[in-house]
This record gives C-alpha cells, structure tokens and sequence, in this order.
C-alpha cells in the first residue's frame, strides 16, 4: 500500500466505523467499448436494433444527451474516467501489445478511493491500462519498446504474477483478458495467468462481420472470440451473487469488450436483428445488461446499488457500412466517428439509475464528462479528495440529486487526438484547433461528401453545436473574436489546468 494512502485510511476506517456501511451504495460502472451515441435505441429514434434493457435502465434513471469521454480512443478515456484527470497532461495514443502501466504508483484512483470507503473493489474485463509483462520476460528476450511488438509463447514464464495490473492500482479483484484483440490471449485473475498461451494467435471463429482485429502473439489452443463477452458476463453475475450477505458495499468496473471489433456476436443471438452481427452483438451487449439487473434482483442488492453505464469512444469505422447495409448511424446525427475530434468521436451514451435517490424518467441535456463520475462519487459518499486528486473534474452530485434549482455544471470541455489535435468544447461552441476533426483515415469518401466534409482553408474550425449539431457550417471566418478567446481558453486549460 502506498505511504499517503496508508495514513489517508487508518483515518476513513475511523471514520466508518463510527458512521457504519449500510448506508453506502454498491456501485457498478459498465462500460461499453465503441458504442456510438446512436447506438443507444432510447436516443435515436431512428435506431435499427432494439436495447430494451438499456432503454429501462433510461426509463428509471436519468439519461445525458451531451456526455462524454475525454478521449475518442480506448486507453486515455480509461484513465480518464479513473483518475478524473485529462490523460493528454501525462500521454497520448493507447497502451499497445506488452507495454507499462500508465499509472504511477502515487496516482490516486477511483477505486483507491473506494477502498479507502471500505468498499470491495472489483474489475471484470477490459483493462488496457497496461501492465509489467517484461517482469517475466525470459532471458535471451529483448524488450520490444512500442507499436506492435510480438513474441513467442516461449517469451515469458507465464506461471509467475504479473506486476503492475488493475490489483495494483486499487482493484481488490480482476478476471478479464486485458484487451480482447491484442496478445496474450488468455484469463487472468488478478495478476495470474489462469491458462498457459502456447500456440500463436489463429481466430476462432472467422468475425461475420468486419475484421477480427487480432494483433500477432501467443494464444490459449483452443481459445475462442465468441467467447468472451459470454465469460465476462457469468463472472459479473457470479460476482454479484458473491455480494449477496456482504457487510461491506462493493465497486464493480464491469469492462465490455463489445461492441468493439471483432464482431462476434453468441450464435444463439446471430441473426437476431436486421443490422447484421453488429446489430446483434450489440442486442447480446444489451442483454448482458439484463442479466446484471437480474443479478442484482435476486440478490436483493437492485435497490441500493448506483449503475453509471457509458461508453469509451464513439463507433468505429464499420460504423460506415452499417449506413450502406441498413440505414442504422451508430453516431446517431452527430458527425465523425471513433478517433475524430468531432462530437461523433466522443460524445457517447451515459446513463444513471439509482431507485429511491435518481428520479426515473429524467433526461438532462448538461454537458457532462467521464472525469466527473470521481468527485461526483467522493461527493455523494462524503469524501474529501486529496488537492492532487481528479483536478480536471466537476462535482455533478447536486444534478444527480436535483436537489438546488440552478446547479453547477461543466462549462467547458477539452479533447484530444494522438497528440496531433485539440478541440475545446465551451457552452455550445465547438473550436477544433486544427484544419479538421477528421483523423480516422478510414472514412470513406462517400461519407465525406454526404457530410459535408469540406478541405478547409483556415487553420481552425468553429461549430455553433445548438444550431448545427451535424458539425456542417464552420463559422470560423466569421466570428475571428470567438475562435481568438476560445484559443485563449484552451491555451490556458492545457498549461494550467481547467
């Protein structure tokens, strides 16, 4: 345990001795792996699919139209939405195959603080948060620094523990598979790998759709990508159960690797829909949502537990041939998709449902980001942060609650991609600090066109989002003024924090 954590919880477990624990809510953070904003049925009434289980979880909670990630890629809206920090401040890009941990040992958590509440931290699925794999790096291998590096099963001494993972950042537990299409492809439980790799990566099944998106790299014989999803799903309703007449509140990441490629949906939910595998992976994606608020009934736990579901980023570019295929936009009206700096590459579905203390059927329009559900957290909990702790977040109790008529919220909101471009969102404005927010290369020429996707002469682009929630119009030769103190603004946010 780290020093200043030490002293910070000798004094909580004062603390909740004195007030007790029954009181405190379990906590389950789903969250799903590029899923557009339309994707969400309730949002979009021209949704192709159905999401029953999504749409009750809307129905009973309160449901943000204007959320977001910090990131329109995987590894930063991760670290984002654990730390309440902007990722852009320390890197960019993701964790590729066999790199480190982007946590430093005195960065302080969510589920840190949690702990720290007397809560039982709990991460099942995607971490992509790396780990310390080179602890086990057999000699007479050398260390692979970055992009796609790949090694034999032979590589590694897969029976020792492997530094540095989710247990070492706050987590009490953890069974996933890392990244479901990058190596090793294999369990593990909390830093042990379950089954040894021994063959290298061969796909099975064949996605019905798209590509199977595997990186080259030791896998378990036999190891099957349809599987996943299926196994994480048992282990969360396990877990759950596990909860049942626990004394002590839980935490629970529930990390998705759908709706992200490979598309592999469960055969007994193929041909499920009308969009193709994608629309029926994402019907099982939904399901899996069924089967937590089942859990979570029969254990008697529905009624004190808060459910924050939301997404990483927003779909990715098979997100184009599903418009072709089926007239289904899993970015909803918004434009550019996973990667972009554009609404359609971060704005993402974000729903709250808490019986008794979220009121059902609330839909707010607030601009709110994935850095806030920290504060939010430690608010509603009663927990002071440390100064260091989740500086770039707003504390957005008081609109969970309702509970003060002109609440304080987000203003302004920065993003970033691949180290290569920033945009700033502040109120309805939208100021892209580079020529364009398209970065995805894959966006099809048709698309562009359709959407207006135009080679800008200036070296900004400038978006009235109340006006123009397409992102059509850039009015950055026309307000000079706007775009000169939103560069002000967003200059000053990077250097000095928000």
């Amino acid at each position: 345990m780290k020093l200043s954590r030490l002293v910070l919880g000798v004094w909580f477990c004062s603390q909740i001795a004195i007030a007790g624990l029954a009181d405190k809510p379990n906590i389950i953070i789903i969250y799903a792996d590029d899923m557009g904003y339309g994707d969400l049925a309730i949002q979009n009434p021209d949704s192709k699919f159905p999401t029953p289980n999504l749409d009750r979880l809307a129905q009973e909670g309160i449901r943000f139209t204007d959320a977001h990630s910090t990131a329109s890629i995987c590894t930063p809206s991760r670290y984002s939405l654990l730390t309440g920090i902007y990722y852009w401040r320390k890197f960019t890009g993701i964790v590729n195959n066999f790199e480190p941990s982007v946590f430093d040992a005195e960065e302080f958590t969510l589920p840190e603080m949690l702990q720290d509440l007397g809560y039982y931290t709990a991460c099942i699925g995607k971490w992509h948060l790396g780990w310390d794999w080179y602890a086990n790096l057999k000699p007479g291998y050398e260390i692979k620094e970055g992009g796609r590096a790949d090694y034999p099963a032979t590589a590694f001494d897969w029976s020792k523990p492997v530094p540095d993972g989710p247990v070492a950042h706050g987590f009490d537990y953890y069974f996933g598979d890392d990244v479901p299409n990058f190596p090793p492809y294999t369990w593990i439980e909390n830093d042990r790998i379950l089954i040894e790799p021994t063959i290298p990566y061969a796909p099975d099944p064949i996605p019905p759709e798209g590509n199977h998106e595997g990186r080259p790299g030791p896998m378990v014989e036999g190891w099957r990508l349809d599987a996943v999803m299926p196994k994480l799903e048992e282990k969360t309703v396990e877990f759950i159960h596990s909860r049942k007449d626990q004394d002590e509140p839980f935490f629970l990441y529930f990390s998705w690797t759908s709706p992200h490629a490979p598309i592999v949906p469960s055969e007994e939910y193929l041909g499920t829909t009308e969009v193709g595998p994608y629309g029926d992976f994402m019907y099982q994606s939904d399901a899996t949502v069924g089967a937590v608020l089942d859990a979570l009934e029969a254990s008697g736990l529905a009624e004190n537990t808060l459910i924050i579901f939301s997404s990483d980023n927003g779909p990715e570019h098979y997100a184009f041939d599903r418009i072709i295929n089926h007239d289904h936009r899993s970015m909803g009206p918004l434009k550019g998709i996973k990667q972009d700096i554009w609404e359609g590459g971060h704005r993402v579905p974000m729903i709250m449902h808490w019986p008794g203390t979220i009121q059902a059927g609330r839909v707010s329009d607030v601009l709110i980001s994935q850095l806030d559900i920290m504060p939010t957290l430690a608010s509603l909990l009663g927990y002071d942060l440390p100064e260091h702790a989740a500086t770039d977040s707003y504390d957005l109790s008081s609109i969970i609650k309702a509970d003060v008529p002109k609440y304080q919220h987000r203003q302004t909101h920065v993003h970033e991609a691949w180290g290569r471009a920033y945009a700033l969102r502040h109120q309805n404005w939208l100021l892209v600090d580079a020529p364009s927010g398209l970065i995805h290369r894959r966006t099809p020429q048709w698309f562009r066109t359709a959407n207006n996707y135009q080679e800008n002469p200036l070296e900004v682009e400038l978006f009235n989002l109340k006006e123009d929630a397409e992102q059509r119009y850039n009015l950055a030769s026309k307000y000079p003024e706007k775009v000169r103190r939103l560069q002000e603004k967003l200059y000053a946010i990077r250097e000095q924090g928000s």
